[in-house]
């Protein structure tokens, strides 16, 4: 299998993922800590919206940003929006750096075409996406765009982008609702939770037999979507008197935990981000709750781990995301001297199609736009070809465990 060769060969996760050495990171007490260096978060199972188990693809060759070495081009630029500062900053420098890695590898091969990267954080605030969005619109060189990032700055500056005619490519962003706007600018690098939510959902109730599911979410337009569908696919599983939404940002969730303890549920599945669902996790197990804890792409992250120490031991995570495998695994730690993380085999393969699309003339918006519409190729996490909607047209989750 597949993901077996790839499990032996690299441990999946964020840029921090080869040691837990950072102590300072844990909130835990130091003996502990010689238990938590071996934690990480390894793939699973591939899953269907039923959340039955697709076997991975074999013998395929995904595109290489390189091309053929013969490209020519004037000045042209690929900019990267997302979060790069703040608390969920992991999860944005995974993407950039895919990007970075696809265009490095583009530049060294191809004297006559160099693409420059120029990358814009919004530390994941749609408020600052708001003010940023103008800046890349108005750069005449920039042709594409890697982002935005997450689901609440996607939905602030779509239109901003589709009235620029710039293509917008995401590698992370999943809210079901931002192909609905009728922006032609917009394609998703991944499944989005309206199909990750039911898969998710009916691998805990068909696969795993979950009979009580606690549904948490962080009240944003990520959390709250994906944690929406996992509701609706859960049905009566889900237990309505343990349906819980916490803000963003929030550290002290003492009420959440006493209200879940009181249902003593099989699984709690927590919609949000890593920075919120490290102490959630911590204070569940400080609290007594047993249910084993499940979130999704978001929360893949090795922070989760890092900052949540032992209590994320277990914790099953889901992700639209791919497994980084073969030569881009080698060649990302090579140069970054970190595993790959969540979204960084997103960010490569959605940089390579760029790259690929200006390595064929398409050097203009409007051109690269119709290169990317009309793109059908293999890429390392995944085949990408998109709908109308700017959807792709095979989607399929991936489980994660930590370990």
């Amino acid at each position: 299998m597949h993901g077996r060769v790839a499990r032996s060969a690299f441990a999946l996760g964020s840029a921090g993922m080869l040691v837990l050495a950072l102590a300072g990171c844990n909130q835990s007490a130091p003996e502990e800590n010689s238990s938590q260096t071996a934690l990480k978060i390894v793939e699973q199972v591939q899953i269907d919206e039923n959340g039955a188990e697709v076997k991975p693809a074999e013998g395929t060759t995904p595109a290489d940003p390189a091309g053929d070495g013969k490209a020519t081009c004037p000045p042209v630029s690929i900019a990267m929006a997302g979060a790069l500062n703040g608390p969920d900053a992991a999860l944005g420098i995974n993407i950039v750096n895919g990007v970075q890695l696809a265009i490095d590898k583009h530049n060294a091969a191809n004297p006559g075409c160099q693409v420059q990267l120029k990358k814009f954080d919004t530390e994941g605030d749609p408020q600052k996406a708001t003010a940023i969005a103008p800046q890349i619109v108005d750069d005449q060189y920039t042709v594409g765009l890697v982002g935005p990032a997450f689901s609440g700055e996607t939905k602030a500056t779509g239109t901003v982008f589709d009235q620029a005619g710039l293509v917008a490519v995401t590698a992370s962003a999943t809210n079901p609702t931002l192909s609905e706007n009728g922006w032609k600018t917009f394609f998703r690098g991944l499944a989005n939770d309206a199909v990750q939510g039911p898969s998710v959902a009916n691998y805990l109730k068909n696969t795993l037999q979950q009979k009580k599911i606690c549904v948490v979410d962080d009240s944003t337009d990520y959390g709250l979507g994906l944690a929406t569908a996992v509701r609706e696919t859960l049905g009566p599983v889900a237990d309505s008197t343990c349906n819980i939404s916490v803000k963003k940002g929030d550290k002290d969730f003492s009420a959440a935990v006493t209200q879940l303890k009181g249902a003593s549920p099989d699984a709690v599945f927590y919609g949000g981000y890593y920075s919120e669902a490290a102490p959630l996790v911590q204070q569940l197990k400080d609290g007594g709750v047993t249910a084993t804890f499940v979130s999704a792409d978001g929360t893949k992250d090795q922070q989760f781990v890092d900052q949540a120490g032992e209590a994320a031991k277990d914790a099953l995570l889901s992700c639209p995301c791919g497994p980084a495998t073969g030569t881009f695994a080698e060649e990302y730690k090579q140069k970054f001297n970190a595993d790959p993380g969540t979204y960084s085999t997103e960010g490569y393969d959605l940089g390579t199609i760029l790259l690929k699309g200006i390595d064929s003339g398409a050097i203009t918006r409007p051109a690269l736009l119709d290169f990317v519409r009309n793109y059908d190729g293999q890429g390392v996490a995944r085949k990408y070809q998109w709908t109308p909607a700017g959807e792709l047209t095979t989607n399929l989750i991936w489980m994660f465990k930590v370990q």
